[in-house]
């Protein structure tokens, strides 16, 4: 017991954060050691600290060392901490549609989603004009040959790169007489689903309608062996062991004397005719062309505008969120849909919050969360009722007393969640900052990151131009020490999320990221158990007003994703997709 005290533990293993462990590298597990008196039984490990060794004894038995061996004379706080993570560098990979000098963007080619599916092989973008372009990775090392797998021993560092693929139009404008409501063909939400025979499957939507995509590699087919001239065959891919000409009678009426012209002259007859008719034949070439077909329709179940939809993680079910309700979804069937949170009110007058977004669980096929426009956050258990009005966890930061003010609720509306990929946090992105929550700790956020404090004397001027009402996206990468969400001039940042790391990073969505970078102190932290709690950071530094410059409300960086498994980042700047690595 006094071993695992002097060796700076603050608790039982299980207690501690894997962030913590994941983020403090100079820690290692070490066995604990028997008593004299006792036998030998494996038991709970320690951690002892790498930096100072202690000096193991002699044993007659590998791999154990004695309790007084481990009695290690220094407090945790005399002990020298793990060094804080070294900011990442990001560089510029590529940039598909990007504006010309000079060149008007069309508001239909304005990106409005952007979605990675699991395998970061693919990446999904969809428009204001209801597009949804695809793209796929070609530097996967799955393409390289056994032979050049065989020959790096070591990992070669390349950054993603991906070409296009296809797109298709999933969304067409429509209008709802009933309501006199025109319905804008516009891309809310794109979500991937399971990959089956080589299929990619997407689910994406508009304001009311929802549509399953299917997007599979079909073989092209041609018409070959045909009564053509053997150059004419040739183009086709075949030639013809028919297509000769004869000088004498043919049994068909063919005179050596007369040549016959179809009506199309690119393909003449020859002379004399031909010796037989062939009957064209359908050939399946090598040559591989995208097809994109709509397999499921859901619509007519939202009376307001969808803002968001998640897949289930049991590759079945789906949910789909308005203002005021959540439907739950069978992938197979679109003829019904289970309403499983119902929010509004008897009397509308009564209204005073709304759902933002929505999202399944990682892993926990019965688990989901919803946030809404007062800036709260609610899990919720399918498994207790049809009808989860009852949320089995509220996450909610309460303000200060005596700091509230007119924009106070509107800029407490979260935009956006996302689950760690470990399915333990929860990002949330208000209009000021980033929040991140632990599931077990309902209590607050973990930790607050600032992303654009210098524009809290702007609101007044914000809220005009309905630039407060905007909903900026946040994003996770794959491993959880990291987060990114954007702002105003096309910028975006880029925050370290573990204990210690005080990461906070200003790029452009630009060929040159970097060069609004500016130096970037930061605050004391507090902390509380093993993770960094209520972390202010990024408030020091003025974003583009760091360098001088004025903000340009008019380009905003809304819609961003990082890879799942790699430090790559897409992101939308209007109608351009830029791709930043590190």
């Amino acid at each position: 017991q006094k071993s695992a005290s002097n060796t700076g533990a603050q608790g039982p293993p299980g207690t501690r954060s894997p962030h913590h462990l994941a983020a403090a590298p100079h820690l290692v597990s070490t066995p604990r050691s028997p008593s004299p008196s006792s036998p030998i039984l494996p038991g709970p490990t320690i951690l002892t600290s790498r930096s100072t060794p202690p000096t193991p004894p002699r044993s007659s038995f590998h791999g154990v060392v004695t309790a007084a061996a481990l009695m290690d004379p220094k407090s945790p706080d005399d002990r020298p901490e793990a060094a804080a993570p070294q900011p990442l560098e990001w560089r510029f990979a590529q940039v598909f549609g990007e504006r010309g000098a000079g060149e008007d963007v069309q508001e239909v080619d304005i990106i409005s989603a952007i979605e990675f599916d699991k395998s970061g092989d693919h990446l999904a973008t969809g428009d204001r004009g209801g597009r949804v372009v695809l793209f796929e990775r070609t530097d996967a090392r799955g393409n390289a040959s056994r032979t050049e797998l065989e020959r790096q021993d070591y990992s070669v560092p390349r950054h993603p790169e991906f070409r296009y693929k296809t797109e298709f139009q999933s969304h067409e404008p429509e209008f709802d007489y009933l309501k006199s409501l025109e319905i804008e063909e516009k891309i809310n939400k794109i979500k991937w689903g399971q990959t089956a025979n080589n299929a990619l499957f997407i689910l994406s939507t508009n304001d009311k309608t929802i549509k399953y995509w299917k997007v599979q590699d079909k073989k092209v087919k041609r018409i070959s062996v045909m009564n053509l001239d053997t150059s004419q065959s040739a183009d086709n891919g075949t030639t013809s062991s028919s297509s000769t000409s004869s000088s004498r009678g043919l049994p068909n009426g063919g005179s050596s004397e007369k040549s016959y012209n179809c009506a199309n002259n690119d393909l003449p007859f020859p002379p004399g005719g031909y010796a037989s008719l062939r009957l064209p034949v359908v050939v399946t070439g090598q040559e591989l062309n995208p097809v994109a077909r709509c397999r499921r329709v859901y619509a007519h179940a939202h009376d307001y505008h969808i803002n968001s939809i998640s897949n289930n993680s049991d590759g079945e079910t789906f949910i789909s969120a308005d203002d005021l309700r959540i439907n739950l979804w069978n992938l197979e069937i679109n003829s019904q849909s289970f309403n499983i949170v119902d929010v509004k009110p008897a009397n509308m007058e009564d209204l005073t919050e709304v759902i933002t977004c929505a999202e399944f669980h990682p892993t926990h096929c019965n688990t989901l969360a919803y946030s809404s426009s007062k800036g709260a956050i609610r899990l919720i258990d399918l498994r207790q009722s049809a009808l989860c009005d009852n949320h089995s966890k509220l996450f909610e930061e309460h303000e200060a007393p005596g700091s509230k003010s007119f924009f106070t609720e509107i800029i407490a509306s979260v935009s956006d969640i996302k689950f760690a990929r470990d399915g333990r946090h929860i990002l949330s992105r208000d209009y000021m900052t980033l929040k991140l929550w632990d599931l077990n700790m309902d209590s607050g956020p973990v930790a607050t990151f600032q992303v654009h404090e210098h524009l809290r004397p702007k609101l007044c001027d914000l809220y005009e131009n309905d630039s407060i009402f905007d909903k900026f996206e946040c994003c996770l990468s794959g491993d959880g020490h990291r987060l990114a969400t954007g702002s105003y001039s096309n910028l975006f940042r880029v925050f370290g999320c573990t204990s210690g790391n005080t990461e906070a990073t200003t790029l452009e969505a630009s060929r040159n990221p970097m060069r609004r970078q500016v130096a970037n102190p930061t605050r004391p932290t507090r902390t509380l158990t093993s993770l960094t709690r209520a972390v202010r950071r990024g408030g020091e530094n003025a974003g583009a007003d760091g360098n001088g410059n004025s903000n340009d409300f008019s380009t905003k960086l809304l819609h961003l994703a990082w890879h799942p498994t790699e430090n790559s980042i897409a992101c939308a700047a209007g109608n351009s997709l830029y791709m930043y690595y590190a």
